[in-house]
């Protein structure tokens, strides 16, 4: 069994998301593909379009995915339609996109498939539930252009990330975005019981909310939480906790940081990571002045992928973007085209 598919082996739902469009998610779902092949029933689905034979933004020619007789496919009716698999329709969902509803079909044979999947995590997160329920071992989401909200534990068990020489023409670039960007995924959760239940009880009923040293709790009625700022620099005296539901920015985290220095030792406790928008020099900032980052559910980064050619004709040493990368990050680092 290839490392990968060893990683994967106690996961039902994965994510593979991209640091950039071009930098091999493609080619790591079908390497994929073809190791499972005989050996799982697989579900497909995406967040955005993907599949198709030329790049919709730049119109570079791109891999195609290409399923085993058997699997099932989540897509729009006219992605659907531009597959060329024998297929049968199992089920609908009445999830609604600008390609036709989504739909769910089993391969009668091999081929290709373009994938035009649901763009809102609750939906996401029904398609996949559908796909094992139809007898998927594994449901697996191609995700789209610097999308990175199917990595949320709410959607996905396990992550793969993909990065490559697309990000930069400069390696050392990439390489610090790609380690940042694991970090940032890896952020530590929330461990203590009582702040979680007062967290989650927050969040189901507002969008900011605050925990005090006497485990006294306040909520803020809000449309968002994005533009924050104020509510939480007035809010923060006494407070152990701000809790945020959606993005946390930069421009909300450095209007705090402006606004004043209260929020030095105080948890900023967002969803999960996925929600974190933020820049590294940001984060760092924050942490400096003694802010803290955490998350109510952890997303899991189980590895990352390596693609050291550029779509724009130019490519990184592969042996020395491969063994750099893996000493600036913990979790293991492939590259696929070389064998795993």
């Amino acid at each position: 069994m290839s490392k990968i598919l060893e990683l994967l082996k106690d996961y039902r739902t994965i994510s593979i998301i991209g640091m950039a469009k071009n930098v091999g998610k493609t080619t790591v779902l079908n390497y994929i593909l073809s190791k499972a092949r005989g050996k799982y029933t697989l579900g497909l689905t995406s967040i955005g379009r993907d599949g198709e034979e030329y790049d919709q933004v730049a119109f570079f020619p791109k891999p195609r995915i290409y399923i085993a007789k058997g699997s099932y496919i989540a897509t729009a009716k006219e992605a659907l339609l531009n597959s060329d698999i024998t297929k049968e329709i199992v089920a609908t969902t009445g999830f609604d996109t600008p390609m036709g509803e989504i739909v769910i079909a089993k391969a009668l044979s091999d081929g290709y498939v373009d994938l035009a999947g649901p763009s809102i995590n609750s939906e996401m997160a029904k398609v996949c539930n559908l796909l094992l329920k139809l007898g998927c071992d594994k449901a697996i989401i191609d995700g789209a252009l610097s999308r990175k909200t199917q990595a949320s534990p709410s959607v996905s068990e396990a992550t793969i990330l993909a990065t490559g020489a697309a990000l930069s023409y400069d390696m050392e670039e990439t390489i610090r975005k790609t380690a940042f960007t694991v970090k940032l995924l890896s952020i530590e959760a929330e461990k203590d019981k009582e702040i979680l239940k007062l967290a989650q009880n927050i969040l189901d009923n507002s969008r900011l909310g605050f925990i005090y040293k006497d485990k006294r709790y306040k909520t803020i009625e809000l449309p968002t939480a994005i533009d924050s700022s104020k509510e939480i620099v007035v809010n923060l005296e006494g407070a152990t906790h701000v809790i945020i539901k959606g993005v946390v920015s930069d421009k909300l985290i450095e209007d705090v940081m402006r606004g004043t220095d209260k929020y030095k030792g105080v948890v900023f406790l967002a969803e999960d990571s996925t929600k974190l928008f933020l820049q590294e020099e940001t984060f760092l900032k924050f942490q400096k002045g003694g802010g803290i980052l955490k998350v109510l559910k952890p997303a899991n980064l189980v590895c990352v992928t390596i693609n050291p050619v550029s779509s724009l004709n130019y490519q990184y040493d592969k042996k020395e973007f491969l063994e750099r990368l893996k000493k600036e990050i913990s979790i293991p680092v492939f590259d696929v085209m070389g064998g795993d």
